[in-house]
């Protein structure tokens, strides 16, 4: 089979990747092969790339937001079928066994794997996944389409609700990139205002259209101050600008796995009990909540489509915000 194989981390404009011809996957016990059919380009697969993630498996195929459909299962999978569709998210499995698994904190597990990773991941014609872990997709949002939200969709729809935003409250974007432009949708439905926080000219043309109440650049003041925030840009120097526009009583979350460091932070705008929290990871449930609102609402998620062997320059677009929307490789149908 095809694949996007990185072997050394280096920085995107130096092609990393490389397109080479792999033995298919077989499924294990408990375990399903995809033939993938869309696989969504993502900031963490970024990171891994050039190196700000150390790397875990050498060489890997990167990509964990997958859409595929299942050729063979492994023994003892018996609620997954050959031939349904399904998603392959960020989380590839976790140990099921330590204290935040036991209390329903999953995200949490001291022991997870992570797709793409930990494991080969969806950069490729075929991959294996626990079956226990995929998602099944909406029989109404099409492969392209559905790629950004298992991991853009499902971290981001964390993160919001980590925000502890309310329907009728104000709440900021910081970055309006592939969770943003899904986010945004969201809270609306939710009946938010929304302020988005973005330097692109392009990414605020985007953040107009799907029905921002205010966009300006995070150095910037809004007309009113924000009940809660979400921040998507990796920046940590943003924290500090959120919370100087933070009413009292807010939380900012934090989205991806990655971010610079936050400055000093001078005491009185993190007081009168606001709080900073990060998001780590997500769980099932949450890959289940968004699926039924991209049905409901329906999400409409925004992609560019690029060729699976276009995988370097899809990631260098990523780097330099020049996407409106989430890049998404298409690799087989």
């Amino acid at each position: 089979m095809r694949a996007m194989l990185l072997s050394a981390q280096r920085p995107v404009e130096e092609r990393p990747l490389t397109l080479v011809d792999v033995p298919r996957p077989s499924p294990g016990p408990g375990e399903v092969c995809l033939r993938v059919h869309a696989c969504g380009v993502c900031h963490t697969d970024l990171h891994i790339v050039e190196g700000d993630l150390p790397l875990h498996k050498t060489p890997v195929i990167v990509g964990h937001q997958v859409v595929g459909t299942v050729v063979a299962i492994g023994p003892d999978v018996t609620h997954v079928q050959v031939g349904q569709r399904v998603g392959v998210p960020w989380v590839h499995r976790t140990c099921g066994q330590c204290a935040f698994c036991r209390a329903g904190q999953e995200n949490l597990c001291e022991a997870p794997q992570f797709t793409g990773w930990d494991v080969d991941g969806g950069f490729a014609e075929y991959m294996v996944a626990p079956a226990d872990f995929v998602v099944p997709i909406p029989a109404t949002v099409d492969d392209l389409h559905a790629a950004p939200l298992l991991c853009a969709g499902i971290v981001g729809y964390r993160t919001l609700k980590l925000s502890q935003v309310q329907p009728g409250q104000r709440l900021g974007i910081y970055g309006f990139g592939a969770s943003a432009h899904i986010v945004i949708q969201i809270a609306r439905y939710w009946g938010c205002e929304v302020y988005v926080f973005t330097r692109s000219p392009e990414h605020k043309q985007h953040a107009w259209e799907l029905g921002a109440a205010w966009v300006g650049e995070a150095q910037d003041t809004p007309p009113h101050r924000l009940h809660a925030a979400v921040i998507y840009a990796p920046a940590g120097w943003i924290v500090k600008e959120a919370l100087r526009v933070l009413e009292r009583g807010g939380t900012i979350s934090i989205g991806g796995i990655y971010l610079s460091p936050i400055p000093e932070l001078p005491y009185e705008l993190l007081y009168w009990e606001r709080t900073v929290r990060s998001t780590a990871n997500a769980t099932r449930a949450d890959a289940r909540e968004l699926m039924t609102l991209a049905a409901t609402i329906p999400i409409r998620t925004d992609v560019q489509v690029f060729a699976l062997e276009e995988a370097n320059e899809a990631l260098r677009r990523l780097k330099h915000s020049e996407l409106k929307g989430s890049a998404v490789l298409r690799v087989g149908s």
